[in-house]
């Protein structure tokens, strides 16, 4: 008997070992099996798998019955671009809808305005702190009347919403903003962002409370997400039409769109109207508009305005470009390329194309290495290495041989990049370059991570492609003191890279300050960034009286550059206030990300700011209603996300690799998911190794047990 039992618990202490080491073993396969390159095939309901985030329908494969259109007018006056953006709301359905449209405007364009035009009657909307505005639009619509609302997602998204539009009915939402117009070696430029492009949540593994393996995601992914369009409609969703009257305060020359046909018609004194060639274009691309004055210099621009008792000033003045005293120190260089299934197509060519040009610039005495990330991460070397030829041929196999597939989880690729084994050498300066189109939800993350860790490194982001978030990299540059270049095509790859190379290797203005005959002045940022050659000195402040004399310093080349201004010859301009307000609060999000404020404490200065201007802002909203109601009592009310395009020269099928697979094997599920997922190449690797290492000690231990129990016995 006592043999018998001892045989059948040998043989269960067997079974159980046995089994955790083949579910183990399944585990492990599995996750490895994922780990490839062609791991878009993983299951789209797999637990803890980042996402690109496609709320409601996912992909929208037939056209919605709320119909968009978009009309935006701009008007430069010197320094600022003052823009109106009309979204037409169609109902083409039977039935009485909400719609909810998410887009992009500039990152520092303050919005100001809202109007809801219903036939002939015009609301204007309220600013509000943000729940307070939510629950007046969700009132108004419980209530059958129309509202609009306008929300900050991120500094450069927003989310319009409108309710209670009847059958056949059109409801025009009109904001307006303004943004300062971009300067850069001569060249001056605005950029109106059309799309959103979708956005991946990244998975951080927690430990929960009963000491399992969670996934979390970002908190507020829902404020970034939309259904994505099926390319297959065409280009019929969301037309655009774009009119820009143009008035530099100089004669424009060398007016350019690189990204769209334009007609200029010269309209005299100094001004241009520039509309579309083709009347509307899909909006699936960034629109850009150039010039350049005369002469090739740059004008000093002087404005003012008088605001609630206090003086606003706006400033734009170029030092000259120094010239280097003695050798060019070493150059540490760390280059990091996003080769995520976002990038799949045009962004892919142009980041390839521009990281093996940046590699053929490196000098003998320079180090370097490369990392490339999708949501797994590889660095080429161990560590930085001399760029002789044999490593920098190396490396441009290693590019060249990229391909673009999975999540964008940058993260871990930062946290690499950021790790300095000389810290403290001045033998030697140290640079980060990014090519990414930066479309991930996780932002305050990657501001925090260079806040905290950035040493002596400078970090310079290269947006890839027709639709990068500039929130993201223009942040993430200015944090880690650097800049922000766009290569929207593969064919201004070189060009671009070539002129941010030259910049990184000119002397950089340092040690600016800024004085007003004495006086105090508050300054947004209130610390100035370094300059780079070609950037402008842009000056945004406040003081009780503006007189005098402006004097700015800087250290450029290890010589003084001073640069005096006499105040009383500043033009008149009705933005400075605004646009201090709104610097002014990205510099308070910025210490938020970085800790130097708690979030309370920034929530209620952003809000008191935002209430103050009368600004939409993370913490402060727009929201306009009708006192009367129009859908009859008892009529249902539908709700609709508007679709946005797929951006210009992305990869519809790499991106949805995988997850059509599992939709058409289990359609229903698919219709019911209100999350779909992309695939990734290793999203949840961790937490499934760990679960089936877990359970192979269990195994392990469970045999053990019971063996000795058998001894004992």
């Amino acid at each position: 008997m006592r043999r018998t039992a001892v045989t059948k618990s040998r043989r269960i202490a067997a079974t159980v070992a046995i089994l955790a080491l083949i579910f183990a073993a399944f585990q492990t396969a599995s996750v490895f099996a994922a780990g490839g390159r062609g791991a878009g095939e993983m299951a789209s309901d797999q637990r803890g798998a980042g996402r690109l985030m496609l709320r409601g329908k996912g992909v929208a494969d037939e056209m919605p019955a709320m119909q968009l259109g978009t009309d935006i007018k701009v008007k430069v006056n010197g320094p600022v671009a003052r823009v109106t953006v009309t979204q037409a709301f169609r109902n083409t359905s039977a039935g009485w809808m909400e719609a909810t449209y998410l887009y992009p405007l500039p990152d520092d364009g303050a919005v100001d305005s809202l109007k809801m035009v219903v036939g002939q009657r015009i609301f204007e909307g309220k600013i509000k702190p943000r729940e307070e505005a939510r629950q007046i639009y969700e009132q108004a619509k419980a209530e059958g009347r129309k509202s609009g609302l306008v929300e900050q997602a991120r500094a450069n998204m927003f989310r319009n919403s409108v309710a209670n539009v009847g059958p056949g009915e059109t409801v025009l939402i009109a904001i307006e903003f303004q943004a300062p117009v971009q300067q850069l070696a001569g060249e001056y430029a605005l950029r109106l962002p059309l799309v959103v492009g979708p956005r991946y949540v990244p998975p951080r593994s927690l430990m929960n409370e009963r000491g399992e393996i969670d996934l979390v995601q970002v908190a507020d992914a829902a404020n970034v997400t939309a259904p994505l369009a099926n390319p297959k409609l065409g280009s019929k969703l969301n037309p655009v039409s774009i009119t820009v009257e143009l008035d530099p305060g100089f004669e424009p020359a060398k007016i350019d769109s690189p990204y769209h046909p334009i007609k200029i018609v010269d309209q005299g004194a100094q001004k241009r109207l520039i509309t579309l060639a083709d009347g509307e274009v899909p909006a699936n691309r960034d629109f850009k508009l150039s010039w350049r004055a005369p002469s090739g210099k740059p004008a000093v621009g002087l404005f003012k305005q008088e605001h609630a008792g206090l003086d606003y000033l706006m400033a734009t003045i170029t030092p000259p470009a120094g010239k280097q005293s003695g050798p060019a120190l070493p150059r540490e260089m760390i280059f990091v390329i996003d080769n995520s299934g976002s990038m799949a197509g045009d962004s892919m060519i142009a980041a390839k194309t521009s990281l093996i040009y940046a590699l053929g610039t490196l000098r003998p005495q320079d180090t370097f290495n490369v990392i490339r990330f999708d949501d797994t991460m590889t660095q080429l070397f161990s560590a930085p290495v001399r760029a002789d030829e044999r490593q920098v041929a190396a490396a441009t196999r290693f590019a060249k041989g990229l391909d673009a597939n999975g999540g964008t989880d940058m993260l871990p690729a930062l946290r690499a990049a950021l790790v300095d084994r000389h810290g403290e050498s001045r033998n030697s300066i140290r640079q980060i370059i990014f090519l990414t189109d930066g479309n991930l939800s996780d932002e305050a993350e990657m501001m925090a991570e260079i806040a905290a860790n950035r040493g002596r490194s400078r970090v310079f982001m290269v947006g890839m492609g027709s639709a990068p978030n500039t929130f993201l990299m223009r942040r993430m540059s200015e944090t880690g003191r650097g800049t922000f270049t766009h290569v929207g095509t593969d064919t201004e790859a070189v060009r671009e890279m070539k002129a941010l190379l030259d910049r990184l290797t000119a002397p950089v203005a340092t040690d600016i300050k800024v004085t007003v005959s004495g006086a105090s002045i508050d300054l947004a940022p209130r610390e100035l960034p370094d300059l780079y050659r070609g950037e402008p000195l842009v000056l945004l402040g406040r003081t009780k009286q503006l007189t005098g004399t402006l004097k700015v310093t800087a250290t450029i080349g290890g010589k003084t550059w001073t640069h005096s201004a006499d105040l009383s010859a500043a033009a008149a301009s009705e933005s400075a206030a605004k646009l201090w307000a709104y610097r002014r609060i990205a510099e308070i999000e910025a210490q938020r990300y970085s800790y130097e404020l708690d979030r309370e404490t920034a929530d209620a200065a952003i809000e008191e700011l935002g209430l103050e201007f009368h600004l939409v802002t993370s913490r402060t909203s727009l929201v306009a209603e009708d006192e009367t109601p129009s859908r009859p009592e008892g009529a249902t009310l539908t709700k609709e996300e508007l679709p946005l395009l797929l951006p210009a020269g992305w990869d519809f099928d790499t991106l949805f690799k995988g997850q059509n697979a599992a939709a058409k094997a289990n359609p229903e599920l698919a219709e019911q998911s209100e999350l779909l997922e992309l695939p990734e190449t290793a999203t949840g690797f961790m937490s499934a190794l760990l679960a089936g290492l877990l359970l192979m000690l269990i195994g392990l231990f469970a045999a053990a047990v019971r063996r000795r129990r058998m001894i004992a016995a």
